[in-house]
């Protein structure tokens, strides 16, 4: 008599395959398949741009009507042309003087976030972050030695910014990220969020000494440094704009194009590289992006803390724990809770205009300790 087969359970598989299937080495490693960017999301980063960047170019020491400035700025465009009612010197505040530190916010905004996000998912840490991992001190440091060895030319920091200071930032920036890094690891393999900052503010602390030796040497420097320290979008043009455009480009188009990458490191190395991935060589690549980005952010509105924080972790919250909208919603949030930040800078105390790395302060260091007491339940 024939033995008859066992039963067949009627529940799926681990992971939702179906039953008495193996596991092939294409099949998610986790529950669930992360949900990618919504419509709706995108939709509304990118009308909070647009909010923000009104506002930047409406509010001020002279407000304008938002009305108004819309329709100026519209008549930047090829063929528009419309009556907006402001007077020739309103017009050019807005033009000339307001549209490049918007935009300026905007860019470098996005550029913390994006970076933040982007540091987070490598080390699969939701404290990781430019300011708190030491990468905006070791740029700080690179720009200090441009500033007070005079490469540029100039000891203006807000102005005419030497071509040099962005490759500055960025040597200081990929050598701070790594020695924290290598820090963090080196009690072995399993870096705890606490030791990771820890690490931080160790290599932080590291530069910081560096930079005070540094102004100590060149003390008619330190009034440029200091007030470049504070954080700052003051610009006379679009030099500062052009200036980091090319980097930010590089940066948004490297991270974003790798953003599902992060999303298999986060199941851990060996699965990812049983999936065809080269952890190392992604985390190496995908770390030079963001401290590059970082960098071009420092190189010219200073240390602002925070902003890598705030906009990931909140978006994360909000919209999914998928690199693949973290990444590109952080690039327009970042942009925005920039802009919005700097309104609040240049009207709080009008006409005294309060350095912006003060106001994100304000808000980032309340909100990290938030984070730091939930890093146990949302780190993976």
């Amino acid at each position: 008599m024939p033995t008859p087969a066992p039963p067949r359970s009627d529940r799926p598989g681990p992971a939702g395959r179906p039953p008495g299937r193996r596991r092939d080495r294409t099949d998610p490693v986790r529950p669930g398949r992360p949900a990618g960017l919504r419509p709706r999301w995108l939709l509304l980063g990118v009308l909070s741009v647009l909010v923000a960047g009104l506002a930047g170019l409406a509010f001020g020491p002279v407000s304008l009507p938002p009305g108004s400035v819309a329709l100026e700025v519209a008549n930047l465009l090829p063929g528009v042309h419309l009556r907006s009612g402001l007077t020739e010197q309103e017009a050019a505040i807005v033009t000339q003087l307001r549209l490049p530190r918007v935009v300026l916010g905007l860019l470098v905004g996005g550029m913390l976030a994006l970076a933040g996000g982007c540091y987070q998912g490598v080390f699969r840490n939701p404290l990781a972050d430019p300011h708190l991992l030491g990468v905006a001190a070791g740029a700080g440091l690179g720009v200090t030695v441009v500033i007070t060895l005079r490469l540029g030319g100039t000891g203006d920091v807000t102005a005419d910014l030497p071509a040099t200071v962005p490759l500055a930032a960025f040597v200081g920036a990929t050598g701070a990220v790594l020695l924290t890094y290598l820090l963090g690891a080196a009690g072995g393999r399993d870096r705890s969020p606490a030791t990771l900052i820890l690490a931080g503010v160790a290599v932080s602390a590291f530069l910081a000494a560096g930079q005070t030796y540094l102004l100590q040497r060149h003390a008619d420097a330190i009034r440029e440094v200091y007030s470049w320290l504070l954080g700052r979008l003051a610009t006379a043009g679009w030099h500062d704009v052009l200036l980091v455009l090319p980097y930010a480009a590089v940066t948004a188009v490297v991270v974003l194009a790798h953003r599902r990458e992060l999303d298999v490191l986060s199941v851990g190395d060996d699965e990812a590289a049983s999936l065809g991935l080269h952890p190392q060589r992604s985390r190496y690549l995908l770390v030079a992006a963001a401290s590059l980005g970082t960098a071009a952010a420092v190189s010219v509105s200073g240390l602002i803390g925070f902003v890598g924080l705030i906009v990931p972790h909140t978006v994360r919250l909000l919209g999914g724990a998928s690199y693949r909208s973290i990444l590109p919603l952080s690039l327009l949030f970042g942009g925005a809770f920039l802009a919005l930040t700097d309104v609040l800078a240049r009207t709080a105390a009008a006409p005294v205009e309060i350095p912006i790395g003060v106001v994100t302060a304000f808000f980032g260091a309340p909100f990290f300790v938030l984070v730091l007491r939930t890093a146990k339940r949302v780190l993976t």
